[in-house]
């Protein structure tokens, strides 16, 4: 079984390594968000729940690793609104685009991207 990486407390100097893995991890989930938007037809319901599955996943890495509380609260906020993407029977592309819309906001860089992303749900 994998060890679970520590979490950083407020009163810590954060690990260059581990800042890396904890951006890395948000962008990874910035990175499932966008594929899973590619997955809303009915006929890849199966795909897109697996997706979900791994964004649900790297959301919970992302939170074992960040430092910041007030973070960590938005992000299982943001895990949530996923979770329910995760159950629901049908897909939903305007509900999906929300989510993805939320997530980009918890970041200033990605937030700067925001008119930059191809999805027209978003727009």
């Amino acid at each position: 079984m994998a060890e679970t990486p520590p979490v950083v407390r407020l009163t810590q100097r954060i690990d260059p390594a581990q800042l890396r893995r904890l951006v890395s991890a948000y962008f990874e989930d910035m990175n499932e968000m966008n594929r899973a938007a590619k997955l809303l037809l009915p006929t890849d319901r199966e795909r897109l729940r697996r997706c979900y599955e791994r964004i649900l996943a790297l959301t919970d890495l992302t939170v074992e690793v960040n430092a910041s509380r007030s973070l960590r609260r938005e992000l299982l906020r943001w895990r949530d609104l996923v979770a329910e993407r995760y159950i629901a029977t049908e897909p939903d592309a305007a509900a999906h685009a929300a989510n993805f819309r939320a997530l980009l906001s918890l970041h200033p860089e990605a937030w700067r991207q925001l008119p930059y992303v191809t999805l027209g749900a978003l727009a």
